[in-house]
């Protein structure tokens, strides 16, 4: 029997968070801080098996609505600007760039593996996440792209494909 691949694309309205944040333009310029409304989407693509299905697609849906869920309602920092400064007490962290020391609550803000909170940083931050959940570690994938928008018309992505 012949075998052939798909493309899947996972695009649901619930697929969303909503985080404050500000974009850092260079050491000493930054945005206020103020909020988005994202959303995110994945196109996937895997082989067809016998029964005519690639694999259950709940197991993304519900992987990407954890993602989203993980950092909703959050003040987002990237932890690996390197125009920030990050030191924290029992209560607060504290966020340094250039003169101004930036306040937040523990319990406000998440911390993100990425450079800067921007819809390219977190297009890449998600793709990484849902290639090491453990619902989409064993699935036959063959290439993912995750989108990530900020707005209407406003999307980044980044793409992943097992290498030949």
């Amino acid at each position: 029997m012949e075998t052939n691949s798909t493309r899947i694309e996972i695009s649901k309205e619930y697929l969303n968070f909503s985080v404050g944040h500000f974009t850092i333009f260079d050491k000493s310029h930054r945005e206020n801080l103020h909020g988005h409304n994202y959303r995110i989407a994945a196109e996937i693509e895997s082989s067809v098996g016998e029964d005519g299905l690639t694999f259950d697609y709940n197991l993304i849906k519900r992987t990407m609505k954890q993602l989203c869920e993980k950092i909703d309602e959050q003040v987002l920092i990237p932890e690996r600007s390197p125009f920030l400064s990050i030191d924290e007490d029992k209560q607060y962290v504290y966020v340094q760039f250039d003169k101004e020391r930036l306040p937040f609550l523990k319990r406000d803000i998440t911390l993100l593996p990425i450079r800067n909170i921007t819809v390219e940083e977190l297009s890449s931050y998600f793709l990484d996440c849902f290639l090491a959940h453990q619902a989409v570690k064993p699935l036959p994938i063959t290439k993912v792209t995750i989108k990530c928008s900020s707005g209407d018309g406003q999307w980044a992505s980044s793409d992943w494909s097992q290498e030949a």
